[in-house]
């Protein structure tokens, strides 16, 4: 079993930034940090000058039965966003002894092996890692970007556009007009996914002159995740 989340966790943004999680339960403690729950929200020290990532709230993906005053317990492996959109990667350091079983057992019988995608711990991978565009108003053209995702339990991906001169994010999984993503969505069930986002002229004018951030975020049903970014590169 992961471990829970506490407030001693070493929490990230994709810049960087460290995020401290403000808990509404204290009740629970491990190693003099608070135990997380569903809802606890948290603030990050983002040094991404345009649009900082700012903070996040934690979700449950349901796979911990654990509660406290039945807010779900948050596990390390549960797959959290930033205000932005962003992935958080979360890391605590507190030792775990698991003596739970999936269900009830017989008396004397040994218990049932977790399921594949439980006992999943290799995190999904998106390639390639970083891409760059450069898109010129003056003689446009579209812009086409290609990520491929590959997982042995896949469960879901997340499109995310950082727009730094208007400081601003978008989700695009299901895109917008002139940005049109295939497939949309957001699914994923296959062991490998490649999506492709293609961007009209119109789309990135309308961006305005500057860099823009497409990360695309791949994520397992054991909430680990992989993601990679592209930069949209605006010039007059």
């Amino acid at each position: 079993m992961p471990q829970v989340l506490t407030t001693n966790a070493l929490i990230l943004c994709p810049h960087a930034g460290k995020g401290t999680t403000l808990p509404n339960h204290r009740k629970w403690q491990i190693n003099n940090g608070y135990v997380a729950v569903e809802g606890d929200q948290g603030t990050l020290a983002c040094p991404f000058v345009p649009l900082p990532c700012g903070g996040y709230q934690l979700k449950s993906m349901g796979l911990n039965a654990t509660q406290i005053d039945g807010q779900k317990v948050i596990l390390v492996t549960d797959f959290n966003l930033t205000q932005t959109g962003l992935p958080l990667v979360m890391a605590d350091f507190h030792q775990t002894f698991d003596n739970s079983t999936p269900a009830p057992i017989p008396e004397g019988q040994p218990a049932p092996a977790a399921t594949p995608e439980m006992a999943d711990f290799d995190s999904p991978t998106v390639a390639p890692v970083f891409q760059t565009m450069p898109f010129s108003i003056t003689t446009p053209v579209p812009v086409v970007f290609t990520f491929t995702m590959t997982a042995k339990h896949p469960l879901q991906w997340v499109l995310t556009l950082i727009n730094e001169p208007l400081k601003r994010s978008v989700d695009l999984r299901n895109g917008l007009p002139g940005a049109t993503v295939v497939p949309s969505g957001g699914q994923w069930t296959t062991p490998s996914l490649t999506v492709t986002v293609t961007l009209t002229p119109v789309f990135m004018t309308a961006l305005t002159v500057g860099n823009h951030h497409l990360y695309l975020t791949s994520v397992s049903k054991r909430g680990l995740s992989g993601h990679a970014e592209a930069l949209l590169a605006v010039s007059a």
